[in-house]
């Protein structure tokens, strides 16, 4: 295993399907897979794997980097299930802790809050739109708290006939909690209550019709928010106010280039580099990441380009700890292939690194 430091290295966890799906063309995953990230090279090794988990599709981490949670997107299922591990200092290898149903089915996305007491849960399909579970001492997650539902639907029939929350993750101050809701075209905002475990409504953006805002990431800065519409390959720039929770539009790009209509392609994910300075969107369909750079007074995105992902279907990408590289999981040709990031303009350039992973669909790096 390659070594950051004498006592730091990068391990790379990967979600994949490993179950069949109507919305699914390849589902050859087992479980979930853990790998060694070789700053030098790029090189991924294989470390271990955890393969007695249902359709680990989501997967988030703790701050103190001790536990993994992993949500179970089955179809059919009426509910789905949070799934907590603790990771092994020394390795990386999980260790199965507990599971918690999560209120909903087809869970899409979950995260920690900073202080490492909660873990808050995205439910796509029927149930809750939201969901938070309190966490215990050693890392397992204790039944939910609280949950709500989010009323309303949006114009596009096949894909917004109600709430399809797609995401939900906290501020960088702990505060406020936002949620992506594809469904109703709507930045939900709660107000996070930390001795009660409760989301208290706040606030909402409404998004422009047909947007289906997916996945959102915070700007280092805290003054503004990126939200990827998978609806209409957009990206749309909030301003963010720390102190009241409020967001406000300020800038909407597209991730396809001209002439591409966005009906070919859905967006994915979204990703910031640690520096700030760049901005990627995912497009399904186009199999590409666009880049934007981002400036850090205005919030404004100006664009850079687009480069191929040497795969099909980027469902989602992550950028090492130290803003070196991009590794791009493509979802059905069971590849991962990383890029070094040009930190001067932000452009991706293929290192000749792929690795061999069936049906990944979350990737999540962390520093040991």
């Amino acid at each position: 295993m390659t070594l950051t430091t004498e006592s730091q290295r990068v391990l790379l966890y990967v979600g994949t399907y490993t179950r069949p799906a109507p919305y699914l063309k390849t589902t050859n995953g087992q479980g979930i897979y853990v790998y060694s990230l070789n700053l030098a090279s790029g090189e991924l090794t294989p470390v271990s794997e955890m393969l007695n988990i249902d359709n680990p599709s989501y997967l988030t981490i703790s701050h103190n980097r001790r536990y993994l949670y992993a949500t179970s997107e089955v179809w059919l299922w009426q509910e789905g299930m949070i799934t907590a591990y603790s990771i092994d200092a020394q390795t990386g290898a999980l260790t199965y802790i507990n599971k918690q149903p999560t209120l909903g089915s087809i869970n899409a996305y979950a995260s920690v809050d900073h202080a490492d007491h909660f873990v808050m849960v995205a439910n796509y399909w029927d149930g809750e739109s939201v969901v938070i579970f309190p966490l215990r001492a050693d890392g397992g997650v204790l039944p939910a708290s609280d949950s709500v539902f989010h009323e309303g639907k949006g114009e596009n029939e096949a894909r917004q006939d109600k709430s399809h929350a797609h995401c939900i993750l906290p501020d960088p101050t702990n505060t406020y909690v936002y949620s992506a809701d594809l469904g109703i075209d709507q930045i939900v905002c709660y107000r996070l209550d930390h001795n009660h475990g409760r989301l208290h409504r706040h606030d909402s953006l409404q998004l422009p019709d047909g947007t289906g805002p997916r996945h959102m990431v915070f700007h280092p800065n805290n003054k503004f928010a990126y939200v990827i519409g998978e609806l209409n390959s957009s990206i749309t720039v909030l301003s963010v106010d720390s102190a009241t929770g409020a967001l406000a539009a300020l800038q909407s790009v597209p991730t396809l280039p001209a002439g591409v209509a966005h009906e070919t392609s859905h967006c994915s994910d979204i990703q910031i580099h640690p520096s700030g300075k760049f901005v990627y969107g995912g497009n399904r369909g186009h199999d590409s990441l666009v880049i934007y750079a981002a400036d850090s007074e205005t919030g404004r995105l100006t664009y850079v380009g687009h480069q191929p992902t040497l795969g099909q279907t980027p469902r989602n990408f992550a950028i090492d700890p130290t803003g070196t590289y991009m590794l791009v999981g493509n979802q059905d040709s069971d590849t991962i292939v990383i890029f070094r990031i040009n930190q001067e303009t932000g452009t991706l350039d293929p290192t000749g690194q792929v690795a061999s992973v069936p049906t990944p669909v979350c990737l999540k790096l962390i520093t040991l």
